[in-house]
């Protein structure tokens, strides 16, 4: 029986502490009356706001917890981004869309700095939305795409297990998507939130089957001296089993 990488667990640990993160952030709000919980009806008041992810961490303490939680994200997020395409490098026919892939999620993980470092109601609320749409938009394309070169490229004949999956999140993420700014443009707000919670919960989920692929590669970075030939970053990642690894 074959080994996992270790890498296996990056992708399954960021979707879950992210995902965690942003509960705790949502359960601070609701402690602190901020915001109406997500099982209530929405009724317009002064002291409580509808229980979108963005609002719930716009006040302390939840705001600080907020931002920590979107940047590190960002940061965790953008390191898959790399390490996927630097496996899917060697093996893609159309290199354009394994590149179009880490652009588009890299601007994603850049605009989830600007929703969390940017609250709504302390700055202005373009450069928050901005951010907003960046995240969303960038981030179900960069979703779609994946599902495409994942039953394109069928790393270890595994294209369908991870790419039928994938494609189904796809969907999720779009719907919601779609359906968000539907309810958002009427003021439903309390069912918007529920859809863009959603939204989040599957998008988070889709980046976390990237361990089913993950579990066969190992990444290492190798630095050299002056007097050595130079190394590019892509030649130090190498795929290992049980039987067969790298080492410095």
């Amino acid at each position: 029986m074959r080994k996992c990488s270790p890498w296996t667990f990056l992708p399954i640990m960021f979707s879950f502490f992210t995902a965690a993160g942003l509960w705790v952030v949502y359960f601070i709000a609701v402690e602190d009356d901020k915001i109406t919980p997500l099982s209530s009806e929405y009724k317009r008041s002064v002291s409580k706001s509808p229980p979108y992810i963005s609002i719930a961490g716009d006040a302390p303490p939840a705001s600080c917890v907020f931002s920590q939680v979107m940047n590190m994200a960002a940061f965790v997020g953008f390191i898959l981004g790399v390490l996927r395409y630097l496996q899917l490098k060697p093996r893609v026919h159309k290199p354009w869309l394994n590149i179009g892939s880490l652009v588009a999620l890299s601007l994603a993980c850049f605009g989830m700095t600007l929703v969390g470092n940017f609250q709504q109601c302390r700055v202005k609320m373009e450069l928050h939305n901005i951010g907003t749409s960046m995240t969303f938009g960038l981030g179900t394309l960069f979703c779609w795409v994946q599902s495409f070169m994942t039953l394109k490229v069928n790393l270890r004949n595994e294209g369908r297990r991870a790419g039928i999956p994938r494609f189904l999140l796809s969907g999720a993420v779009t719907s919601c998507m779609l359906l968000y700014f539907a309810l958002m443009a009427q003021r439903l707000h309390m069912h918007a939130a529920r859809a863009q919670w959603a939204l989040v919960m599957f998008f988070l989920a889709f980046l976390g089957t990237f361990a089913i692929e993950f579990r066969h590669y190992h990444f290492e970075i190798v630095c050299s001296d002056d007097q050595d030939p130079p190394l590019s970053l892509s030649e130090s990642f190498s795929e290992v089993s049980e039987y067969q690894s790298d080492q410095l």
